[in-house]
């Protein structure tokens, strides 16, 4: 059952456990949206559109890695991880042609295990260092919460783009 309520659910400061109350409700929610999903479903691109489900779920999982790569061990992500992850991370015409052929639960588990990491890696920190400052090699200031939260927006960024998919399948 989701819960719909932002609150600490324990292990957490109280800042970094109110992000990550809402991490998790707005994965239940994408995991809800998908949870009947077929592979066909996933695969299939709607008239004018690129992208698929299953694309835009491997892409939601990729931001949050990268993500993590980036706060989490102050670095890019390297040659290794990039080629794992370039064609879910540009989505796009390559997107949908070569992310395909896997099952919801395959998606499932990608998310789940990217999340795993995060939840783990964001119990050993606490408020002050979602505040602490960054900068980008343009000179461009970022902290960690930052970060956080534009995971959470692409989320559902793309989950809506998801939902579209849907509806536009059906008819």
């Amino acid at each position: 059952m989701i819960d719909y309520r932002i609150k600490n659910n324990g292990g957490y400061t109280k800042t970094m456990g109110e992000l990550v109350s809402m991490l998790e409700h707005t994965r239940a929610v994408t995991l809800e949206e998908i949870k009947n999903l077929t592979e066909e479903d996933l695969d299939k691109k709607a008239e004018g559109d690129v992208n698929t489900i299953g694309s835009l779920l491997l892409h939601i999982a990729s931001i949050e890695f990268v993500h993590g790569v980036i706060s989490f061990e102050e670095r890019d992500i390297n040659e290794g991880e990039l080629q794992k992850w370039k064609t879910a991370l540009e989505l796009g015409e390559n997107a949908g042609k070569t992310i395909k052929g896997h099952s919801v639960q395959f998606y499932i588990d990608e998310l789940s295990a990217v999340r795993d990491k995060t939840l783990s890696e964001l119990r050993k920190r606490n408020d002050d260092w979602l505040f602490e400052e960054n900068e980008w090699p343009n000179g461009v200031p970022f902290n960690h919460y930052y970060l956080w939260f534009h995971v959470l927006e692409d989320e559902i960024n793309h989950r809506g783009q998801i939902r579209s998919l849907k509806r536009r399948m059906k008819q």
